[in-house]
C-alpha cells in the first residue's frame, strides 16, 4: 500500500480542525514510526494493554469496540486515515477496549516518548491534541445519541454522513465516492441491530437512490436528503469552515 510520509494525513487530520505553524508540522515531520500493515480483524491493541506507543492509521479502517457477556460486539468508532485513536493512552495508561483492523490496514507506531519531548515545545501543537481528544469525544456523544435516539435507516444514515466528512478532511472522497470496508455485520454492530436488519436498511437506502454502495466502494447521491434523514449536523466533528464545506453549525 502507498502510504507516503507518515505524518502527511495526520497533518490533514489536525489542519481540519485547527491552524498549525510551519514548526509544528515540522515537529510532526520528526516523528519515530515503525510501520507495521495488517490483515482483517487483527487487533492492534487490546483491552488491558499497557501501550508505550500511539497508533497513527495511514491507510485503511480500524474500529474500537468492546465485547459484552463475552460475544456481543459493539463497535463505537470507525477510525479512518489520519486518526490516532489512542491518543489518550499518554495519560490513560490501560487500554479499556479493543482497536482493530477493518479490512487490510497500515499503522505507523509513535513512542509515547516523543509526544512528551516535543509538546513542551509547542503550544499550538499541545493545543491541537488537546482539542483533537476533545473532538473524539464529541464522537462519543453523537454515536451514543445515534444508537439511543434514532430510527434504524436514520442510525446508518447518520454513520456515512459522518464517515465521508471525515474522509473528505483527509483528501478520500472524490464526487462523493469513498473506499469503506464495512461488511453488513461492522454496520449492525455499530448501529446497534442485526445484520438482517442492516441489510434492510442498506437496501432501503439504495432505493430512494440516496447511496451506492458497491463492494467497498460507497456513492453519496443525494447528501441533502441523506444528511435530513439521518438527523445530520456536522457540529459536533468542529471542523473548519473551509474543511466542512459551508457555514459552521448547518447540516449537511
Amino acid at each position: 500500500m502507498q502510504t507516503g510520509q507518515p505524518y502527511t494525513k495526520f497533518v490533514k487530520r489536525l489542519e481540519s480542525i485547527v491552524e498549525l505553524s510551519s514548526e509544528d508540522i515540522r515537529l510532526l515531520s520528526e516523528m519515530p514510526t515503525s510501520v507495521r500493515s495488517y490483515g482483517a480483524d487483527q487487533d492492534i491493541v487490546r483491552e488491558g494493554d499497557t501501550p508505550s506507543q500511539c497508533c497513527l492509521l495511514l491507510d485503511g479502517f480500524l474500529y474500537r469496540h468492546k465485547i459484552a457477556n463475552g460475544s456481543t460486539r459493539q463497535i463505537f468508532s470507525f477510525q479512518v486515515p489520519g486518526d490516532i485513536p489512542d491518543l489518550h493512552s499518554l495519560h490513560l495508561s490501560r487500554m479499556d477496549h479493543n482497536l482493530t483492523s477493518l479490512g487490510s490496514s497500515v499503522v505507523a507506531f509513535i513512542p509515547h516518548s516523543y509526544f512528551r519531548q516535543a509538546l513542551p515545545r509547542s503550544q499550538q501543537l499541545t493545543h491541537a491534541l488537546w482539542r483533537e481528544t476533545l473532538v473524539d469525544a464529541a464522537v462519543y456523544r453523537e454515536w451514543v445519541v445515534n444508537v439511543g435516539a434514532r430510527e434504524a435507516l436514520a442510525r446508518v444514515a447518520h454513520v456515512l454522513c459522518e464517515l465521508k466528512l471525515r474522509l473528505q478532511a483527509v483528501g478520500l472522497v472524490n464526487d462523493g465516492s469513498f473506499t469503506m470496508p464495512c461488511r453488513q455485520t461492522d454496520i449492525a454492530d455499530a448501529v446497534g441491530i442485526t445484520a438482517v436488519h442492516a441489510n434492510r436498511v442498506i437496501q432501503e437506502l439504495r432505493g430512494k437512490g440516496l447511496i451506492q454502495w458497491e463492494g467497498k466502494t460507497v456513492t453519496i447521491h443525494q447528501w441533502d436528503e441523506l444528511a435530513k434523514l439521518g438527523d445530520f449536523s456536522a457540529d459536533y466533528l468542529h471542523l473548519r469552515k473551509e474543511e466542512a464545506g459551508g457555514p459552521v453549525g448547518a447540516v449537511w
